[in-house]
């Protein structure tokens, strides 16, 4: 799709970029955020504050945000404002889905990097409008897909080349979003989908790098849990082009409790097989039958960390190496029916 495609916002008129091509010159680059009562964004902030210069913090609602004075900067409730008013070399976006998509067009016209939380809009126009702009800009950008080269992609990968893999993760329930200052995410049209939309990006994109691209032969999503009227179940079996399959399972379906969430992974390839469990017990079992064990640190909070280490080591060369808009996008076209797609189909 292009920028002249119906339907999707044209290219933004690009201006000069503020400081963003010399980051690499001073010690630490000098960062806003955007969208910060974002419940990822605590997770991000320690290390933000390590590896950056904080100028600029902005959410709709400062209200919101969680231990606010913790940035250093005053909240401020306007994105237009911190684009005039502040010089900053990058941005990491947390914005509210239905958002997102024009931060990140503000950013990509001022010549500025980003970091992006998926699912980047509400539809494949959304995402697609900011994935051509960036591409005509230049723009680098990468997207918060964390799992990628984490304790559970490392260890699924001893399998080999993989033929099958299953991805169950279930988090708390629904309700914790109007709790947690963001309860645009219990609307649809605010957030684009539920369940599938939050927790599956990541999983899809494991899978689409396992097998390669592939076809939704099966996707189901269910409100019978908790009745929102955001889905708070969802299964996607994917099918790669070499036949292979993934299932992927997400839900809003575990308890309000300390141990957050249940998960379970396994992959099997021309290796062997290897799985994990929600306490990081972790098997794998080669091609002549020997099994080793370990634990593995399953919990996906620690690695916001990481990325910010990734992001503050790679911003000069833009971000190379790290997730791209595309990888985002060929993700959420498995979670997101193309339109255009099934016109064709049903002609």
């Amino acid at each position: 799709m292009t920028s002249h495609d119906p339907g999707v916002p044209p290219v933004p008129a690009i201006r000069q970029p503020l400081a963003a091509h010399h980051a690499a010159a001073v010690d630490k680059a000098r960062v806003a955020v955007f969208g910060a009562s974002h419940w990822h964004a605590p997770l991000y902030r320690e290390a933000l504050l390590r590896r950056h210069e904080v100028v600029a913090v902005q959410d709709d609602a400062p209200q919101a945000v969680a231990s606010p004075r913790a940035w250093g900067v005053e909240v401020s409730p306007d994105v237009d404002s911190v684009l005039r008013d502040v010089e900053f070399d990058a941005a990491y976006v947390m914005s509210p889905h239905d958002e997102v998509a024009r931060v990140c067009l503000k950013l990509i016209e001022r010549g500025i990097p980003f970091v992006v939380e998926k699912p980047l809009g509400v539809n494949l126009a959304e995402l697609r409008a900011v994935v051509e702009a960036a591409r005509f800009a230049g723009v680098a950008a990468t997207v918060a897909l964390v799992q990628r080269d984490g304790p559970v992609e490392s260890w699924l990968r001893q399998a080999g080349t993989i033929a099958y893999e299953r991805f169950s993760f279930h988090a708390g329930p629904p309700s914790r979003y109007s709790s947690n200052g963001s309860p645009w995410m219990l609307d649809p049209m605010r957030a684009g989908g539920g369940a599938l939309v939050n927790l599956g990006p990541h999983f899809v994109d494991l899978a689409l790098r396992h097998l390669g691209p592939g076809e939704v032969t099966a996707l189901t999503r269910s409100h019978a849990l908790h009745s929102e009227r955001v889905e708070d179940h969802a299964t996607v079996v994917l099918t790669g082009t070499r036949g292979g399959q993934a299932i992927i399972e997400v839900g809003y379906v575990f308890p309000d409790s300390p141990l957050k969430r249940f998960c379970s992974f396994s992959a099997a390839g021309d290796r062997g097989f290897a799985s994990i469990d929600t306490d990081g017990t972790a098997q794998f079992t080669d091609l002549t039958g020997q099994t080793v064990r370990t634990t593995l640190d399953v919990d996906s909070d620690p690695l916001y960390e990481v990325l910010v280490d990734r992001v503050a080591d790679t911003l000069a060369t833009g971000f190379a190496g790290m997730p791209t808009l595309d990888d985002l996008a060929a993700a959420m076209k498995v979670i997101w029916p193309d339109p255009s797609e099934t016109e064709a189909h049903d002609d």
